[in-house]
Order: C-alpha cells, then sequence, then structure tokens
C-alpha cells in the first residue's frame, strides 16, 4: 500500500505529531509511506522520524529559506476551506487551501489519511476519485464546540473512514450518524524505551504534560501537600511547559513545597526521566487518550490517574497495574498515591504489571491494526468500483448499445478503459 499522511505541522513538538511519527515508521517496514507537513517553520523535525519515510511540506515558513512563502498575498487572507471554528483556523489561509487542494487532487496514493478535524474536511472535500479516505480523530468530539461538530457532521459522510483513539469516542461519533462511514477506535501507539525499566527505588513521584488548565496540576500540587504531610521523604517533579507555570510556581510556594515540588520544564525524550521516579501521576480534568500515561507505563511505572473522560481508563486496570481516583478530588489522590508510597512490594508488582500491559501500544501492534483496517477499506473500494463498472455494462448491454469485449472485460476487473 502506498499511504499519506497529512499533518499540520511535522517539525514541531507534541502527542500528534510523536504517534502519527510512530505509526508511519512501523507501517513503512511493509508499506510505502509518506508525511505531508502543511506548514513547515524549521530546517529538521524536533523528534526523529526514522528512515524509510519520506517527509515534505507544502507552505515554507521559514524567514530565511528561499522558498519562504510568509509574503505570498494568499497567506494574509483567512482560509476558506478549512473550518473557521476548528482551534488551528488562525494558521490557515488562502494559500493553504490552494496548496492542500493541490495536493489532494494529484495525490499518488492509495490511502490518505487526515490527523486533525480540519485536514480531515479538506481530504474528505478534495481527495481525488478513487483514493480511500480516511481520518482520525486525536482529541474528542465533546471537546470541539458545537460549530465545529456541526460542520464535521455535515462534511464526514465523504469520508470512508474514521478513526478514535478510544472506544469512548468512537461511540460519540457513531451517535453523530456519519452514513457509509465506518468509525474505529485504535489507540496512539508507544514504542518501547531503549533503557532498562524504573527499578521503583526512587522516592519520586514524577508527571509530564503542557502545564495548561485542563491537566489539574494545582490539584496534583495540593494532593502532593497531603503527601508530604506524611511522607516528606518523597518529592514530585512535573515536566512540560506552558500557561500556567507562574501560577503553580505560585501555589508551590503558597503551600511551602519548593523544596518538595520541582517544575522541570520541557524534557524530550522522557523516558529517561519517568524511569527515575516510582509512581507516574496524571490529574487531568479531560484527556483525549493518554499518552504519558502509556509512556509511563512503557517504563515501569504504576500510574495514579483521575478516571476523566475519556483516555484512563480504558488504559489502566484498577488496582492492578494502576489506581484511578475521582476527578477533582484531591484527598482521593493523595491517598492513592501514599497507597503505592508505602506498599513496596505492591508498587514492585503494579510497576510489572504495567510494563506488561503497555507492550499491547507497540507501534508494531498498532500498525497491524490500521493495516488491517487500511487492508478492508482498499478492498471495498475496489468492490464497489467493480459493482459500477458491472452495473454501467449491464445498463449498456440492456440498452442495447455495442460494447466490445476488452471494455466488457475490463468492466468485470473494476478497471475503467478510455
Amino acid at each position: 500500500m502506498h499511504i499519506s499522511f497529512l499533518i499540520h505541522n511535522a517539525y514541531g513538538i507534541g502527542g500528534t505529531i510523536r504517534t502519527t511519527f510512530n505509526l508511519a515508521h512501523a507501517l513503512s517496514a511493509h508499506h510505502d509511506v509518506e508525511i505531508v507537513s502543511v506548514l513547515r517553520h524549521r530546517d529538521t523535525p524536533v523528534l526523529g522520524l526514522g528512515p524509510g519515510v519520506r517527509l515534505r511540506h507544502l507552505v515554507d515558513l521559514r524567514e530565511d529559506s528561499p522558498t519562504y512563502d510568509g509574503n505570498d498575498p494568499e497567506f494574509a487572507r483567512a482560509a476558506k476551506v478549512f473550518p473557521a471554528a476548528e482551534g488551528r483556523f488562525g494558521q490557515y489561509s488562502e494559500l493553504t487551501d490552494r496548496r492542500i487542494a493541490r495536493h489532494l487532487r494529484h495525490v499518488e496514493a492509495d490511502l490518505v489519511v487526515g490527523t486533525r478535524p480540519g485536514l480531515n474536511v479538506h481530504i474528505a472535500r478534495q481527495t481525488r476519485r478513487g483514493v480511500v479516505r480516511v481520518g482520525q480523530e486525536h482529541l474528542t468530539l465533546d471537546s470541539h464546540s458545537r460549530a465545529l461538530r456541526l460542520a464535521l457532521r455535515g462534511v464526514y459522510p465523504r469520508l470512508d473512514a474514521l478513526t478514535t483513539v478510544t472506544e469512548a469516542d468512537a461511540a460519540a461519533y457513531r451517535r453523530l450518524r456519519l452514513p457509509g462511514v465506518r468509525v474505529e477506535a485504535v489507540p496512539n501507539s508507544v514504542p518501547a524505551p531503549g533503557l532498562a525499566p524504573a527499578d521503583a527505588t526512587g522516592k519520586w513521584v514524577v508527571a509530564a504534560g503542557r502545564l495548561a488548565r485542563v491537566k489539574r496540576y494545582d490539584l496534583l500540587i495540593r494532593a502532593f501537600a497531603e503527601v508530604v504531610a506524611a511522607r516528606p521523604d518523597w518529592r514530585l517533579r512535573i515536566y512540560g511547559g506552558g500557561s500556567e507555570k507562574a501560577a503553580l510556581r505560585a501555589l508551590i510556594d503558597e503551600l511551602g513545597l519548593y523544596n518538595h515540588v520541582f517544575l522541570m520544564g520541557p524534557a524530550n525524550p522522557l523516558e529517561s526521566e519517568w524511569a527515575k521516579g516510582s509512581i507516574a501521576a496524571v490529574s487531568s480534568s479531560l484527556e483525549s487518550f493518554g499518552m504519558t500515561i502509556v509512556e509511563a507505563m512503557r517504563c515501569g511505572l504504576p500510574v495514579v490517574a483521575t478516571d476523566c473522560p475519556h483516555g484512563p481508563g480504558e488504559i489502566i486496570d484498577d488496582g492492578v497495574d494502576g489506581r484511578l481516583v475521582p476527578v477533582d478530588d484531591p484527598g482521593a489522590l493523595a491517598g492513592a498515591l501514599l497507597s503505592l508510597i508505602n506498599d513496596d512490594a505492591g508498587r514492585r508488582r503494579m510497576g510489572r504489571a504495567a510494563l506488561t500491559a503497555a507492550a499491547r501500544f507497540d507501534p508494531a501492534r498498532i500498525a497491524a491494526r490500521y493495516e488491517a483496517l487500511f487492508g478492508q477499506l482498499l478492498e471495498e473500494k475496489r468492490a464497489n468500483r467493480l459493482r459500477g463498472a458491472l452495473h454501467r455494462t449491464r445498463g449498456a448491454l440492456l440498452s442495447g448499445a455495442y460494447v466490445t469485449k476488452d471494455a466488457a472485460s475490463a468492466a468485470l476487473r473494476g478497471v475503467r478503459t478510455v
């Protein structure tokens, strides 16, 4: 198969980029795979792509590049195809509309895969006939505005399939009623780390992600104040950057936790930081999937997480490889952390269980699921073309039109002749 991914900006850093790179690399072992980045703002990707996957871009935003597109008059005019209700709308323009449309009209691929709602709209509306159109949802339907949900409901029926990262979100999209669209849940993939798993001896709780309100690090810090009161020998590291940094720093100072809670800033890769810890913590009010949960589990850490929509409950087996606690309950979060802190044997047992359970998210296993789905979609597309060709040939015969032997044979093969 020739598979083409369309992504917002492959040269940045984020969960969608990481999981797209993981999937593309795994699929490239047996298929022809490319990633087409709408935007490019630096010379090389931050994340390693590995050999076997081609990467190219449509709009060049490098100011020192001879192909810089920022001065194009179309770049200053708002997009008309990319939906205005999509979160990235401000970065799209008439220029991106035109470049994406040209790419999709001429793409030489069996399947085109979009990686965010706005790009899925482009794929649904503009991909040439005969190519399988697949949209991916890396967030959740519930997280989109009403305006965006209405836009997707009107356009998504032109897709052949839509994949979500959780079963809960797949159910939400099925309730949206997209006739003719196959909706499947396929989780994100996380490769095995290239280092030994955590040994559960370090007295560190580790958290990682954007310093944004939805991650509720304020809740985690308040919970950790209760942990410190009982076990002052344990500490918390939070990795990531974002708009909430100043507020979180003020909260740490207010609670007198400056010797126990540390804002570490972004780290890439994170594997070595997970492995220094003994427990991972997730305090979010919403997770579309929970990449950091799987990353921590793949490093042998049990995860204490809020049972928020949609991902944690589909990843963690409560009491076996981690703990699930109610959302917005610092006491419950502190209690679950202390239960593992105070049980060395149980912490090690859960860490081993997490390591085993997380293997189901290995890129090779997730790629195999996509490979099966893509193969089925291609067969359905070919079968539909064959049925159409047979219908046209039968109609021509019934109308008394002259049909050559070669044309009839081609119709039976599902091949159009000129």
